[in-house]
């Protein structure tokens, strides 16, 4: 059974520029599935359009339009609802991280998910949350705790679409290169140790194994290319051939 994707749903919106970039926040993130309650200016709306740029308003395209909440979550086994202010509700609380994690669960078991969020100038009321199996809270300033509508949803999206992918949280762009071999890293630390001693750098003796220690990790702790131990041996040769000219003269 194929995963379902959670309905984002969008209650009596006010704008359609934050229509719009609801949107474009969910398809950045592969997410098609928009539903409106009772959208303040109607529908359709060309701002709404317009602020979708392109691509996106495919989204606006298949929103549903609906109402009242209830009819717009009907179908669902499962509501998170998105709110910045505490509730006279006892309901589990979650992250936007922990929320998408439990979403994908439910969505991979083939239950359906929505995720409320509320219109722009106060969020969600109680009546709203009430129908809400749980509640998002995204970790913000307690100083100004307010975010947009499109805000709101991005972070919900993104975290949607980081469950799932299997990027890395960090690569090293090698830029055409590749990551030196333990023994390229060896032979430079060879060489840089052999020159440094040459010229007088380890002292006094008693410090000499440590500062040679060090040497040995400062090279092992960067990640270096094949590019850069070239180049680090060509510095290197270029700066003794110059001593040794102007030695001669």
């Amino acid at each position: 059974m194929p995963d379902l994707q959670p309905v984002f749903v969008l209650v009596r919106p006010q704008m359609g520029e934050n229509i719009g970039a609801a949107a474009r926040a969910m398809l950045n993130f592969s997410l098609s599935q928009m539903r409106l309650v009772a959208p303040r200016d109607g529908w359709p709306n060309p701002r709404a359009v317009a602020m979708a740029s392109g691509a996106a308003s495919q989204v606006l395209d298949h929103a549903g339009v609906f109402a009242t909440l209830p009819d717009a979550v009907a179908d669902c086994t499962y509501v998170f609802a998105t709110t910045a202010r505490d509730r006279d509700l006892t309901k589990p609380v979650m992250t936007p991280e922990r929320a998408m994690d439990h979403a994908r669960a439910l969505s991979a078991a083939g239950q359906r998910v929505a995720v409320l969020f509320g219109p722009e100038r106060a969020g969600l009321e109680n009546e709203d949350i009430s129908r809400a199996s749980a509640i998002i809270s995204v970790p913000v300033n307690p100083d100004f705790a307010s975010l947009n509508l499109g805000q709101a949803v991005l972070l919900c999206a993104y975290e949607w679409m980081r469950q799932k992918t299997d990027q890395a949280p960090e690569v090293v762009a090698l830029a055409g290169t590749e990551l030196a071999r333990q023994i390229d890293i060896e032979r430079l630390g060879d060489h840089w140790e052999q020159r440094l001693d040459e010229a007088g750098f380890f002292f006094p003796p008693t410090k000499v194994a440590g500062m040679k220690l060090n040497l040995r990790n400062f090279w092992s702790r960067m990640p270096l290319t094949r590019a850069d131990v070239q180049a680090l041996h060509g510095m290197l040769r270029q700066i003794v051939r110059k001593r040794d000219e102007n030695g001669s003269a």
